[in-house]
């Protein structure tokens, strides 16, 4: 497998395509694929497919955790790039799961975060940055310079050595060290890929199903109010 992937994670309106797009006009006439998985609507590959003329594809994941979905899928996307003469896959994630994170091993792990989501914004996504090769801050011409600075020292509080590039991506201002990375990137020396990260471990009955509320109704892992940690119950 000598496809590129690069692995564009983050929350919803971070501003994710618009990274992706000046990514794709980066590397033109180069031969780029896209890849969107989603929950239940997405409508970036017609636009990317439209706008770019490049292969696109996406996977709705419906009951699935969109990010578990990716890593089911990824390796058939992979091959499909290849085959559609793609150097690079872009995947991009649904960033709706603040735990699972779609890096992997093989892949450019990409985190795009608004610069006005809020200074402990950082914070409450920790695995999503900690896991990723660069922080790409998003609108920062929205905010003042202290602003930048505060979001700035959040992000290395939670990953100390992840590279951070702070954007207006509509512009496409301040990308060019993140097209050096991408252009210094190697294919794959291995044919299998895994992720960087350990999936959250619990998988809780409602999970499954299971619609009762209150922990008293639910077997497996589950957290009580006055319990400072999840607990196992057995059935």
């Amino acid at each position: 497998m000598t496809v590129k992937i690069i692995s564009v994670a983050g929350p919803p309106s971070a501003g994710k395509t618009s990274v992706i797009k000046q990514i794709i006009r980066a590397l033109q006439p180069r031969r780029v694929a896209y890849l969107k998985i989603d929950v239940v609507a997405a409508f970036e590959d017609i636009e990317l497919s439209r706008e770019f003329s490049i292969p696109t594809k996406k996977v709705y994941s419906g009951d699935m955790c969109p990010d578990h979905m990716g890593i089911m899928v990824l390796r058939d996307a992979a091959l499909w790039a290849e085959k559609e003469g793609a150097e690079y896959l872009l995947y991009e994630s649904a960033g709706l799961c603040l735990r699972c994170t779609p890096y992997t091993v093989n892949s450019l792990g990409l985190c795009v975060i608004s610069a006005i989501s809020g200074t402990h914004a950082p914070l409450k996504m920790a695995p999503m940055i900690s896991l990723a090769d660069i922080a790409v801050v998003t609108k920062i011409d929205l905010v003042s310079q202290a602003e930048k600075e505060v979001f700035r020292e959040r992000i290395r509080e939670v990953a100390p050595a992840v590279d951070i590039i702070e954007t207006n991506a509509l512009q496409g201002s301040g990308l060019r060290y993140l097209m050096k990375r991408i252009e210094a990137m190697q294919a794959p020396s291995e044919k299998n890929d895994s992720l960087r990260g350990v999936p959250p471990l619990g998988v809780c009955t409602i999970c499954i199903g299971k619609k009762d509320v209150g922990w008293q109704e639910h077997f497996g892992v589950i957290r009580p109010l006055a319990s400072p940690e999840s607990l196992y119950r057995g059935e």
